[in-house]
């Protein structure tokens, strides 16, 4: 094009930085190359294109990208005019308003479908849709979708592709002058709403008409209270699952934004009714097979909505997770004596009355040791902070009731450790539930940016109890892998969870379909792995590639591994103290072992007791 080519080569040499290049387009003439003065009107500017081509009446002219965007020109966004552009010449805003306000109430079909496909073209620029909203224009485009609908679906037979043309236009338009946020929500009619929702299970098959309506449902829902409930009256989730079975992606994320919309601004006592229709199977099914899996690649639209909506349905835990326990409340209390039932006496009944009564309480206080928890009297008063409060009782017992013997394994096996590393499964698994509602941002508003959805949470209608039982397993591996112990347990939680997160965040990082495939991942992502990860990634880091750290740690090499020999050496000549294991691995006893001083031998032997200092070589028997 000669244009372009001119305008490239004016623009070879930088002009002052005020000055703007531009070549300027107006219908029938050959463009202009043109140095625009940014410090000058811009109306003075629009005169001089207008001089120059003959143009009487200036003020009815503006200037507008002549991109896809066609965006007028305003001494607002006059700077973002970059060197080089394209500009066009053409009618002023307010005149083109004018003209399409009239165009679109035109007898004739082929001239208001026209009108309509401009109008929703142009809506699109804030400056455009001011002006034809000045004009009372969204109340002309609302009476046209109440009325005159029924007019041309008289025509539809005859005319079918046009009138769905026609409706798809003026909605298009709606939609696009009202998100500029400049007319508030609240002014549309009851009819209006109906007609809107109509569409939804009219036009199943008109894929831009159901897209428009739908999100305009969403976006009433969500800008005012009085239209969410009109519009809840007239749309439900069973009326908007059928157009998550189809493959348009497209019309599936909009249908999820108008479930997440419901959702959001429900009443709490609706959003548990909605929340049980949601962990249906055949919704869950229907989105897993539909949606996420018949989908190639998943948009980032679509993937936000999946995350929106896995973070409201979450967040239905929050009440439970800030709700506090009544250590009177005797309900409560049965909670946790199933706990010890399942665990310590599955054959007996919660009333079984033998024994007398304190006999029962020291048992109970015995028990509830065992189970791990602070308060071994009362361990109700344990679950009177929140978060995670309620919430993890409930996660505990989830996970004695659904998955009893690993359960009993872990309860039993820690129970009955005598070597200081027991797990103790009630504070592990309070700090457990509390860093998973961290993780999973429990009783936060969705973030407008984020996209990070889980397939996998989408498998199970109880898909948080689920995480909980495969996560209090993985930690009370981690936690015999780190070899920590109970009795500084706020020290060892704090290790053992920094490691715990780690390991979860990483798996899930892969996006795992299922959740086997999620314990699976973890299942590789051991602490030995996770320290060699951590080393690899320290590793790789630029700094500790460059010329000088090698060149050091080449250098200091040889005296460092000589200090970890010598260590080493150093603590098995000072020697330690084991309990002894008989064959019912009870630890009753204790031997010594240590090196000589020569290095030579080891010299052990059996202690009646646990001795407070360094065990002499030559009091050791065997060597």
């Amino acid at each position: 094009c000669p244009v372009v080519l001119a305008l490239k080569n004016s623009v070879a040499m930088p002009p002052p930085a005020d000055i703007v290049k531009v070549a300027i387009e107006w219908p029938g003439a050959f463009p202009k190359l043109m140095e625009i003065d940014q410090k000058k009107p811009l109306s003075s500017i629009i005169k001089e294109v207008c001089d120059g081509w003959s143009l009487a009446n200036h003020d009815q002219f503006a200037l507008q990208h002549a991109d896809s965007s066609n965006f007028y020109i305003t001494e607002k966004n006059r700077n973002e005019i970059k060197n080089g552009a394209i500009l066009r010449l053409t009618t002023s805003p307010a005149q083109n308003a004018q003209q399409l306000h009239e165009r679109i109430q035109s007898s004739s079909m082929d001239a208001k479908l026209e009108a309509l496909k401009d109008l929703a073209n142009y809506s699109r620029d804030v400056t455009f849709a001011q002006e034809f909203i000045n004009l009372d224009g969204i109340s002309l485009l609302t009476q046209m979708v109440e009325s005159g609908t029924e007019r041309y679906q008289k025509l539809q037979k005859i005319m079918k592709p046009c009138f769905g043309d026609m409706l798809s236009f003026t909605l298009t338009a709606f939609v696009e002058l009202m998100d500029h946020g400049i007319v508030s929500w609240d002014t549309f009619s009851v009819a209006f709403i109906k007609k809107i929702a109509s569409y939804v299970n009219k036009f199943a098959s008109d894929i831009s008409i159901l897209q428009r309506s739908l999100a305009i449902l969403e976006s009433m829902v969500l800008n005012s209270h009085d239209l969410y409930q009109k519009v809840a009256q007239e749309i439900t989730i069973g009326q908007l699952i059928p157009h998550l079975q189809g493959t348009d992606q497209e019309i599936q994320t909009y249908t999820i934004a108008v479930i997440n919309a419901l959702f959001l601004k429900a009443p709490d006592d609706k959003r548990q009714e909605m929340a049980n229709i949601l962990a249906q199977k055949q919704l869950r099914s229907i989105i897993l097979t539909h949606v996420i899996r018949a989908q190639r690649a998943i948009n980032n639209e679509m993937a936000h909505q999946l995350y929106v909506l896995q973070v409201l349905t979450f967040n239905l835990l929050e009440d439970r997770m800030m709700t506090k326990m009544d250590p009177q409340d005797q309900a409560q209390r049965d909670i946790i004596f199933e706990l010890r039932r399942i665990a310590f006496d599955a054959e007996s009944e919660p009333n079984n009355s033998s024994g007398s009564i304190e006999k029962r309480k020291s048992m109970y206080t015995r028990d509830y040791k065992k189970l791990g928890f602070i308060n071994h009297v009362n361990p109700a008063m344990d679950f009177t902070q929140t978060p995670p409060g309620m919430l993890a009782l409930d996660n505990m017992l989830y996970f004695a009731k659904h998955h009893q013997d690993a359960y009993i394994r872990i309860v039993l096996e820690n129970s009955s450790r005598e070597d200081k590393h027991e797990c103790p499964f009630g504070r592990s698994s309070i700090e457990l539930t509390k860093m998973l509602c961290e993780i999973l941002k429990v009783g936060e508003l969705p973030s407008e940016t984020c996209n990070d959805f889980h397939p996998m949470f989408f498998t199970h209608d109880r898909s948080f109890e689920e995480f909980f039982c495969i996560c209090i397993q993985l930690l009370n591996k981690t936690w015999k892998e780190m070899r920590a112990t109970s009795e500084d347990f706020n020290k060892a939680r704090k290790r053992v969870m920094q490691v715990v997160k780690e390991q979860i965040m990483r798996a899930l990082t892969t996006k795992p379909s299922s959740l086997d495939q999620f314990k699976s991942k973890l299942q590789n992502l051991s602490y030995t792995e996770i320290l060699k990860i951590r080393q690899s990634e320290r590793m790789n880091q630029e700094d500790f590639q460059s010329r000088p750290i090698l060149e050091l740690k080449e250098k200091i090499q040889p005296e460092i591994l000589e200090l970890i020999k010598q260590q080493r050496l150093n603590r098995l000549v000072e020697g330690t103290c084991f309990r002894k294991l008989n064959s019912r691995r009870r630890q009753d006893k204790f031997w010594y072992c240590r090196l000589s001083p020569n290095h030579k031998v080891l010299h052990y032997g059996d202690l009646e007791e646990s001795p407070q200092g360094e065990v002499p070589h030559d009091s050791l028997q065997d060597k």
